[in-house]
């Protein structure tokens, strides 16, 4: 699995759930002292590897054409490396020189590239938000992308790789902490309005930074972020939104979506995805509930509905987003779990009317197989904008699930993620400095605008 696959990063409840859930946790977790030999390499021959931290694989490496590895460290300073997130050896062996700043990477010698990079801390809704600004060497402008987050609590100052990847072609990246995560004050929440807040008062601290550096800016918004990027956009006038993996429809269309492709995929008819509809239904009212005065009412009819089906075959392959989280507790165990992380979710969240209206060019990088955030209707939604007129262009990767991770499936039918596809990072690199897309970028299928819109937002 990726990390996005662990944590259920596209659903919003996914940090309250985990402790319902024997399989939740992402390997980027508690944080480790950071071995030297963190950072960008330029290797032989121009190409680039990032190495960063990750606590279950003491390190990992990323390259911009997509493919990653978990780094072990074994006799003599020699790292040994794990194809993607698959725990299986690939062969491939790293060593550091860090007083020399060089690294070895599968027998290829290179140089540690050096940035420019300012930390800040800067205010928001009550907040302080530490920030980094990292961007290539030099006088000259640069266009700044600001990172957002998914539902996950990590540090993105630690553990985002594109603030090394990027920064390697030429992109200047704004990496900040989400509020109540690493190194930020304020209590975490995922209330969709306060994060645009913060996006906002981010992008204006990274123009800040920046000074006369600063070129294009915008936003590049993972997961949750893909609800939270086009809303910022909406708030203050960027040059950009880049979204990765995220939904054009609500919170809870997205469990039930994620259900009716459980269901499809093992080929259940229209008698079993209607009762599959109904156990939906019913987990959904529990989730929206006060958890309070109608959380009782909620939870009973939730447990007579997973009572009446839990017998039937399609039953154990019910998995959402949330709801299969759901099917094994009980009215304790959701209570005490609601009453530490419940944090102000907007269930209903509708995205489509800023969608419809903001002006701000939109980039949406999607899987074909995206299990966690079904991708189906949000293509749809978004090529019909399109065709309309809004500068919204849509990449779809096949073959690709949540985080658009390639996989692997293994004989007990679990993905095992093992690198995002080629031209995934070269797509978003290319959109953020040019504003348009030239030429294939892997595997991917691209839909333009119909026509090109006014810059801003």
């Amino acid at each position: 699995m990726s990390p996005y696959a662990r944590t259920l990063a596209a659903f919003a409840l996914a940090p309250m759930l985990a402790l319902l859930a024997t399989t939740a946790g992402a390997e980027e977790t508690a944080p480790k002292p950071a071995p030297c030999g963190i950072g960008a390499y330029r290797l032989a021959g121009g190409d680039e590897v990032v190495v960063q931290p990750s606590a279950g694989a003491s390190l990992r490496w990323r390259r911009f054409d997509g493919t990653s590895g978990a780094l072990t460290e074994g006799a003599g300073g020699v790292w040994t490396s794990t194809l993607g997130w698959t725990k299986k050896p690939d062969g491939k062996t790293i060593s550091f020189d860090c007083a020399k700043g060089a690294i070895a990477f599968d027998g290829v010698e290179g140089r540690r590239i050096d940035f420019d990079v300012a930390e800040t801390r800067f205010d928001s809704a009550g907040a302080a938000l530490a920030g980094r600004l990292v961007m290539p060497k030099g006088s000259g402008a640069a266009p700044i992308v600001v990172l957002l987050h998914g539902s996950e609590r990590d540090s993105a100052m630690r553990f985002n790789a594109l603030q090394r990847l990027l920064p390697a072609r030429g992109v200047g990246v704004f990496v900040y902490d989400k509020r109540g995560t690493g190194a930020s004050s304020g209590s975490y929440t995922q209330d969709f309005s306060i994060l645009a807040d913060d996006a906002v008062a981010a992008m204006r601290e990274a123009r800040r930074l920046a000074g006369a550096r600063a070129g294009r800016i915008g936003y590049q918004g993972p997961s949750q972020g893909g609800w939270v990027a086009p809303l910022a956009a909406s708030r203050a006038p960027v040059d950009f939104v880049v979204v990765g993996f995220g939904l054009a429809v609500s919170p809870l269309e997205e469990d039930r979506s994620a259900i009716v492709l459980d269901m499809e995929r093992r080929g259940y008819g229209p008698d079993v995805m209607a009762k599959a509809m109904e156990l939906a239904d019913a987990s959904a009212a529990l989730v929206t509930s006060d958890f309070k005065t109608d959380f009782k009412a909620s939870f009973d009819r939730f447990d007579a509905v997973r009572t009446k089906y839990r017998g039937e075959p399609w039953f154990k392959h019910v998995r959402g987003n949330f709801t299969f989280m759901l099917l094994n507790a009980d009215a304790q165990q959701i209570r005490e779990a609601a009453a530490q992380y419940v944090v102000d979710t907007p269930w209903r969240y509708d995205p489509m009317p800023v969608l419809r209206t903001l002006k701000t060019p939109e980039l949406w990088m999607l899987g074909a197989d995206d299990l966690a955030a079904p991708s189906a209707e949000t293509i749809r939604r978004l090529k019909e904008l399109a065709a309309q007129g809004r500068p919204i262009t849509t990449a779809v990767f096949p073959r690709a699930d949540h985080g658009v991770y390639e996989y692997e499936t293994t004989a007990a039918g679990e993905r095992l993620s093992t690198r995002n596809p080629e031209g995934y990072f070269r797509m978003m690199a290319d959109y953020i400095r040019d504003g348009r897309l030239s030429g294939a970028y892997g595997a991917s299928t691209i839909t333009a605008p119909a026509v090109k819109a006014a810059r801003g937002g």
